[in-house]
């Protein structure tokens, strides 16, 4: 057998260029091995060992993951099966041997919506009992939640209680779960049965390989150009305009970034991922507080030395504290209020105190906590990019990504709020200068019908009006002859009506067949888009009906769930169902792709 050849780490590539060359080489010259002339493979000679990979995916990384993890399985030799969560009925569980489960948790310990019906079954006591079943779950989370990954861990806990076997121990993966989750799916191929023995799993190519396969989208564009969540493009950002007019409450910005020279693609539905940085101004507030001046040497999160103010500005969160730093403010200042909030029962009483509270009102709150730089970088969690809907179409906007971001700014005891990124790009950054590090968040999850002649309703109040603008401006450029219905609220009219002209311009072009409006605070009765959804029952159920897809975009602790409440009455007494048979209406149209959300 041929070797199989390899980019040396003295090449002039990045890491993540040189993991995904590494890939690709081992990938093609591994298939061209098996298919050699005169040879006789093992992998043909022996059955391959079945393997079911299921996923729970909200935003896109679970579902990206599973997939490359899927991948890389039949690449060892085994015969991978990759599906929603959601799509449990499709197999027998009782009958399964090996099953990998990859997920995150969406709000407060929830399984995303193509994760939850599985949940349902499984939870319940007549669920069937899978005693044959070995199986394995990652999970994926952000420590800033209180149930940090607390779905992958209830699915973990379920599936041992009906009587599977795990196959190796669950890992809780943060945020930045690229490192975990490549060395847990490697002890993981230690484990699992089955697969054959290739020389991919014993080479330098073969690592190289598999932390290739592991990223946060299984994009092929994103292997094509190499630019990723660990390896952004430095984009520019080229518009920066205001959207509501004078008089709003709001600072609602309408950004355009050019992606020339970057090979970046992306779909309607899509994310962007962005890199910030944080404000220079309460970076120097906690240095202060420290009594350092800022060019004390550190180590970042990353394990590379620079000074305490870069890492500050750049890799640090420097906003809401982390769960360690609190509790080391209530270990050495002694505190009662604080060690009280560290009691496991006051946990609701802890995230009520954060609220508001940055890592500066620990530093002035508790004066007599001193901390050395290092230490209290080490207590400090990872800046993480932020992922915004993208507004536009690329058929529309060749060569540009354009957001709708409301920049964050409040005030709470007494200080003045501004959140990370909305306000890094708003006030700081410097248009066609300053880099903007950006990569596409692929939302698989969240599209338009393949069918063009379907009828489509939007529900997008604020903010959440970004993807249907972008639906929108795709429905145009394709000539869609299916009808197009958005659901659109703010505070005020006068000054608050996002995109105005260019939605009466769709009206008027016949593109926008219908837009209900919902103003909360031009009247004295507050006024919602589940409101109007509910004004609207006959008509909105006539499309359904119809086969429109059914989307909603905006505040998920809030807005998602009253539109589905909304939803579900609209069916129930527009349809003559009992809310059971609402339920089950709805649970259709999510297994149909009907029904589909991009909430957060």
């Amino acid at each position: 057998m041929a070797s199989i050849p390899f980019i040396p780490g003295s090449a002039p590539f990045s890491p993540e260029q040189r993991a995904w060359l590494n890939g690709y080489l081992a990938g093609m010259f591994s298939d061209a091995n098996l298919g050699a002339p005169g040879e006789s493979s093992a992998a043909e000679a022996q059955p391959k060992e079945p393997l079911l990979v299921m996923y729970g995916s909200q935003s896109g990384s679970a579902e990206g993951l599973a997939k490359q993890f899927a991948k890389q399985a039949d690449q060892k030799g085994f015969a991978p099966q990759v599906m929603e969560l959601n799509d449990y009925s499709k197999v027998d569980l009782t009958r399964e041997s090996q099953l990998v489960v990859i997920t995150s948790t969406w709000g407060e310990g929830d399984p995303p919506d193509n994760a939850m019906e599985f949940w349902n079954f499984i939870k319940e006591e007549s669920a069937p009992k899978l005693e044959n079943l070995n199986y394995a779950v990652l999970a994926l989370g952000d420590t800033n939640y209180t149930e940090f990954c607390g779905a992958g861990k209830n699915f973990d806990e379920r599936l041992a209680a009906l009587g599977a076997k795990r196959i190796t121990d669950r890992i809780d993966c943060d945020v930045d779960f690229e490192d975990t989750a490549e060395k847990w799916i490697c002890e993981l191929w230690g484990k699992l049965k089955g697969g054959q023995a290739s020389s991919l799993s014993r080479d330098g190519a073969a690592a190289t390989n598999g932390s290739a396969q592991i990223s946060t989208a299984d994009a092929p564009v994103e292997q094509e150009t190499m630019w990723s969540r660990k390896n952004p493009f430095s984009a520019k950002l080229i518009t920066n305009r205001k959207l509501n007019r004078a008089g709003s409450a709001k600072d609602t910005r309408h950004f355009e970034i050019s992606l020339e020279g970057s090979d970046l693609q992306y779909e309607v539905g899509d994310a962007l991922g962005v890199y910030g940085l944080n404000c220079p101004e309460l970076a120097d507030e906690i240095i202060a507080g420290l009594g350092c001046d800022g060019e004390e040497a550190v180590l970042d999160s990353d394990g590379n030395e620079t000074s305490l103010r870069h890492a500050l500005i750049t890799k640090s969160v420097i906003t809401k504290p982390q769960s360690a730093l609190v509790k080391y403010f209530a270990e050495k200042s002694g505190a009662a209020d604080l060690q009280s909030l560290m009691l496991a029962e006051n946990k609701d009483k802890l995230n009520d105190w954060l609220w508001g509270r940055e890592v500066i009102d620990l530093l002035v709150g508790y004066p007599s906590v001193k901390l050395e730089p290092g230490e209290f970088v080490g207590m400090l969690g990872k800046l993480q990019p932020r992922l915004y809907s993208i507004s536009s179409c690329p058929n529309a906007h060749p060569g540009e990504v354009h957001l709708t971001v409301a920049a964050v700014r409040y005030e709470s005891l007494g200080r003045g709020r501004r959140g990370v990124c909305s306000t890094h790009l708003a006030d700081r950054v410097k248009l066609n200068e300053s880099p903007v590090p950006v990569f596409i968040q692929k939302s698989q999850g969240f599209r338009l019908p393949e069918n063009k002649d379907l009828p489509v309703i939007m529900v997008g109040p604020g903010t959440g009006i970004a993807p249907f603008r972008a639906f929108l401006e795709e429905r145009r450029v394709s000539g869609a002859k299916g009808k197009n219905w958005l659901f659109f609220g703010d505070q005020k009219a006068s000054c608050d009506f996002l995109y105005q002209d260019e939605l009466e311009a769709m009206q008027a072009e016949g593109v926008l067949s219908r837009l209900d409006l919902a103003f909360s605070r031009d009247q004295k009765e507050k006024i919602y888009v589940q409101t109007r959804m509910l004004e609207a029952a006959s008509e909105l159920w006539g499309w359904l009906e119809a086969g429109a897809h059914f989307y909603v975009c905006g505040d998920a602790k809030r807005m998602a769930k009253d539109v589905a409440e909304a939803l579900h009455k609209v069916i129930a007494t527009e349809g003559g169902k009992t809310p059971g048979q609402a339920a089950e209406y709805v649970s259709q149209l999510k297994k149909d792709k009907r029904y589909q959300r991009d909430v957060y």
